[in-house]
């Protein structure tokens, strides 16, 4: 099998680095950690480059679209968390990075953007909750309003303009949502469980996620045109969770069984899972060349990597990968790509709210 590429990003041998998200023309977002736990956003072309604050310490991506526009989550001066969009003509400058501000709260998130330059995520409101928002990238958030409930995040927007995420129910209980332009939010189910959050949607409307089956297991789902299939029954085991999906209709995950983490891709109706230590160790895109990307974890720290998604997995004989075993990286890894996990409210993931 050929070796995991990481991406070559210049930091120094003490940052830790994830690819969180890649366009269709191959350049990728990500995030950057120094050993003082400072976080900043980066664009990679063929350089890497720094996009700054808001005023703050710290900063994350969460989207980027075909002209390397990048969207995600920067500090203000005062220590608030902010949705920005760092246009690509200008990236590098921090003065470039705009502020979209909030839905009446303190804090908001960004998440995606797509090529016309529309953004979504979360933000705060001025009753104390927070709810799924979409921008023209210019002006500020507008609501999307929730399904009955108190709260709701957006993770991702197709050229469409049709928008994915999840939001309460009038009982608590959180649920994928769809959501086309002029029209209401669209519940799109669960696997037989109470709850589901879509991670991603595709040019062609198909949504992937995670969902709960009536076994309280949480599966990965791919949803088109009113069915969710249950990708998690393909793997047979653990509990899994769609990252992403392409043009191609192919999806990207992750599997947890305890603490260890495997990789999965589905692809022309085939399912191909990467043990623990042989696939990335954080799977966060999928684009239209087929290259995923995330983390792999080598040593004592995360390295921004990518892999083809036809890459074979490697047969292993027995015994747990070392790497798989350290559970406290998955908090670092949910830390650095929080736009597209936080407030999920599904296992393993809190919906606490703050402006750390």
């Amino acid at each position: 099998m050929p070796a995991l590429t990481p991406v070559t990003l210049p930091t120094s041998k003490t940052d830790a680095s994830f690819a969180v998200a890649i366009s269709s023309s191959g350049q990728m977002a990500g995030t950057i950690e120094n050993e003082h736990g400072v976080r900043r956003a980066v664009l990679y072309r063929k350089d890497m480059v720094e996009l700054g604050t808001l005023g703050g310490s710290d900063s994350y991506a969460g989207g980027i679209n075909h002209a390397g526009d990048v969207v995600g989550t920067a500090q203000n001066a005062d220590g608030y968390w902010r949705a920005f969009v760092a246009p690509a003509a200008r990236a590098g400058n921090p003065l470039a990075m705009r502020d979209l501000g909030t839905l009446g709260g303190r804090s908001s998130h960004g998440a995606a953007i797509n090529d016309a330059g529309q953004v979504v995520g979360f933000a705060d409101t001025a009753d104390g909750t927070f709810h799924a928002f979409r921008s023209d990238g210019v002006h500020g958030p507008v609501d999307l309003g929730t399904l009955g409930g108190q709260v709701s995040y957006a993770t991702d927007i197709n050229n469409h303009g049709v928008v994915v995420g999840a939001a309460a129910l009038p009982n608590g209980y959180r649920r994928a949502f769809l959501s086309r332009p002029g029209a209401a939010m669209q519940d799109i189910g669960t696997l037989g469980g109470r709850s589901s959050a879509a991670s991603a949607v595709n040019d062609q409307g198909v949504v992937v996620g995670t969902a709960e089956t009536a076994g309280r297991r949480w599966h990965a789902f791919m949803w088109k045109e009113g069915k969710m299939t249950d990708l998690g029954a393909l793997i047979g085991y653990g509990n899994s969770f769609a990252t992403d999906i392409n043009t191609a209709g192919h999806v990207v995950g992750s599997i947890r069984i305890g603490d260890e983490r495997r990789a999965f891709v589905y692809r022309d109706g085939k399912m191909t899972v990467h043990p623990g230590g042989f696939g990335l160790y954080v799977v966060n895109a999928i684009n239209d060349d087929e290259l995923v990307i995330g983390a792999q974890y080598t040593g004592k720290q995360f390295s921004a990597a990518f892999m083809h998604s036809g890459q074979p997995a490697v047969v292993t004989h027995g015994g747990q990968d070392l790497l798989s075993i350290i559970a406290a990286v998955l908090t670092v890894a949910a830390t650095l790509v929080i736009c597209r996990r936080r407030y999920r409210g599904i296992a393993g993931l809190g919906a606490n709210r703050g402006h750390a």
